[in-house]
Parts: structure tokens; sequence; C-alpha cells
């Protein structure tokens, strides 16, 4: 039986060369992690901003704050404009049929209403059409709680679960515009609704620290 040498304090010698053979493999893993690490992140940069153009041109038109918009975005779809929801909710924002027929018609072009007459889901899967009328929306919802403490919080909500429900979460106040912010979510009994309008506030609080 071969017996490995030992060194003088009685460990057993390490073969060098050997380990020397897996060094351009070792090194060669962690360039290729550094590697896909940036990628990644670069890619999702991208592809989180991609838009960014077309929600500060809408968001300025309809007097929005364009990180709110994006934050909506974000929470909605992740930027995927195919994104087709269970109430069959279409594109970045998540707008409803109903909703983009009700746009159509308030901008009195009769070629809107034909389009969204007929094949409505490939008329919102365009992104700037989409954010356009998400937009218009959002800030439709928007103009019954301008100026209210619970501003953001009920518009968000009003936007997710409709305004009749921001109503009954709010009817036992005894002044509505006052009411706070983190008060007005804890009346939020929709699960679904109340994460949705903490995250995106949460969200955007973050990306309005940012210079």
């Amino acid at each position: 039986m071969f017996i490995r040498p030992t060194t003088d304090n009685g460990r057993r010698a390490t073969n060098k060369p050997e380990m020397r053979r897996y060094f351009p493999l070792i090194f060669a893993i962690f360039v290729f992690a550094v590697v896909a690490a940036a990628g990644g992140y670069y890619f999702n940069q991208f592809w989180i901003h991609r838009y960014d153009e077309l929600i500060a041109r809408q968001a300025k038109v309809y007097r929005l704050n364009e990180k709110l918009v994006w934050s909506v975005i974000y929470e909605e779809t992740y930027f995927r404009a195919w994104k087709i929801g269970a109430d069959e909710e279409v594109g970045l924002m998540q707008v409803t049929p109903l909703v983009a027929r009700m746009w159509a018609k308030e901008t009195g072009f009769q070629e809107f209403e034909k389009q969204t007459a007929g094949n409505v889901n490939e008329f919102l899967k365009d992104p700037e059409r989409n954010i356009q009328i998400g937009c218009w929306y959002l800030e439709k919802v928007r103009e019954r709680y301008r100026g209210y403490a619970a501003e953001n919080a009920m518009t968000l909500a009003a936007y997710n679960a409709g305004p009749s429900r921001v109503e009954e979460w709010t009817k036992m106040s005894a002044n509505t515009s006052q009411m706070s912010e983190q008060s007005f979510i804890e009346k939020i009994n929709i699960p679904s609704t109340k994460s949705y309008v903490t995250s995106i506030l949460e969200r955007y609080k973050v990306n309005s620290s940012k210079k």
C-alpha cells in the first residue's frame, strides 16, 4: 500500500501541482458568476425603466407624480405589457375594457370608440395607450380625494377596489379629509387591497427619497 509522505511535523504533504490544476476552473467560475450578476442587475434596470419616458409624459398630462405611476405599474404587472388579469384587466396598468370605453367616449374621437368597441385587448396592449388611459382613470378617481391627508392611499384603493369601497371604509369617519393615511389603511378590510396600497406607497416613498 502506498503511503503519502509526511512533513517533519507529522502532517501529510499536499500535492500542490494537483491543486494548481483547478485554479483556472475556479477562476472561470468566479468570473462567470460576477458577469452573470452584473448582467442580471443591468437587465433588470433596463426592464423596469424602459417605459420611464412614456410614464413621465402621461403623468404630466394628467397632473400625476410620475414616480407614483411607475410604482403602480411595478405592482400591477412588473412592466409586462401583455398581461391579462383575472377580471380581464389588460396591459401595464391593468385597464379594464369598460374604463377604456369610458376614456374613448370622453375623448370624443370616433376612431377610439370604434377600436375600444372592437378588439379592445389589442388596443390596451399598446404601452403608451395603456399608460395614457391608466393615468386618465387614476386622475379621475383621485379628483374626489385631492387635498385629503390620505389622498394617495385613497386613490390607490379606489383604483384597485373601486371608489364605492373607499366610501364604505370612510363612512364612519367624522372628517374623511383629515383621516391619516395609516388610519385609512387600517380600515381596508380586503387583504389584497390593503397589501396593494401598502406596497405601492412604500415603493413610492423610497423612490421619492432618491434624487
